[in-house]
């Protein structure tokens, strides 16, 4: 279901502009708090959107009627940013790019602009490795989250990375290469996750096979969605294709080096706690 937003939410999205913009900009003015800003920012942007957020960003009946649809911080900003990407991200992005190297940095790059990156043109093809990359290590990062706090949290990012990215070669294309073949190895990573659920996929993890074998059994009886054989067919050419095989086992490679640490972390325990703070004056 798709998200209408409010006439309302202009200038609520302004503020929530301005508090990324100070939290950014007190990050590059402090070193040895840089490291606690940029987690707290990424938190923020993590929040639920709550009742009184809702609201405004989707206006009373639109709020009413879409309730149930869940809905954070950086799924509207995300959109936000994307639907006039030079005017309201640009300054964001400027700031992220500051803090490159930082803790939580390409979190927060993932998570507020993982639309943009395939709304805009770059001309830059050193701009367009570097995005597309840190796109894909925050997204690796932001999913790791989920599974060690036993979560869904970032779905949405995860199904927007599929679904309008991955199985749209339109959308696909505007990355190089090596990063298309980055998305879709994290992609396989993660997509049990987000279909089973991580308790279900630790109590099946002895169905995967230990030489990556029986490929059809992996698939039929830990996974049944729609799109997975679009997705195999869109999968990008890899240069060791003759020595490991097809997209099917390409996928099963990387879903059982994934998973199979986790056979001996029953009780996975978050390394990270989300904090539970507002934005600072919205």
């Amino acid at each position: 279901m798709a998200v209408v937003y409010s006439h309302k939410s202009s200038a609520y999205f302004s503020a929530l502009t301005q508090a990324i913009d100070k939290k950014l900009r007190k990050a590059l003015a402090s070193p040895n708090h840089r490291r606690e800003l940029l987690q707290q920012l990424f938190a923020d942007v993590a929040l639920e959107v709550d009742d009184r957020a809702r609201e405004i960003i989707l206006g009373g009946e639109d709020a009413e009627v879409q309730h149930k649809v869940p809905l954070c911080f950086y799924d509207v900003l995300a959109d936000h940013f994307a639907f006039e990407p030079d005017e309201r991200g640009k300054p964001i992005l400027d700031l992220i790019v500051q803090l490159w190297s930082q803790p939580f940095a390409s979190h927060i790059f993932a998570l507020l602009f993982h639309k943009w990156l395939f709304e805009v043109t770059l001309d830059r093809s050193d701009l367009l490795l570097r995005y597309s990359s840190a796109l894909v290590q925050g997204a690796t990062n932001v999913f790791w989250i989920d599974i060690q706090t036993n979560t869904t949290h970032f779905q949405s990012l995860f199904r927007y990375l599929l679904e309008d990215v991955a199985l749209v070669p339109e959308r696909l294309k505007k990355i190089p290469l090596q990063a298309q073949r980055d998305l879709f190895l994290l992609l396989s990573r993660f997509i049990f996750l987000y279909n089973l659920g991580i308790a279900r996929l630790l109590q099946n993890i002895s169905l995967l096979p230990l030489a990556y074998a029986s490929i059809s059994v992996v698939i039929s009886r830990l996974f049944t969605v729609d799109k997975l054989e679009s997705f195999f067919q869109h999968f990008p050419e890899f240069p060791n294709a003759f020595l490991v095989g097809g997209p099917a086992d390409v996928f099963v490679i990387e879903l059982t080096d994934q998973v199979r640490p986790l056979e001996t972390r029953p009780n996975i325990v978050p390394n990270i706690s989300l904090h539970t703070s507002n934005f600072k004056g919205c």
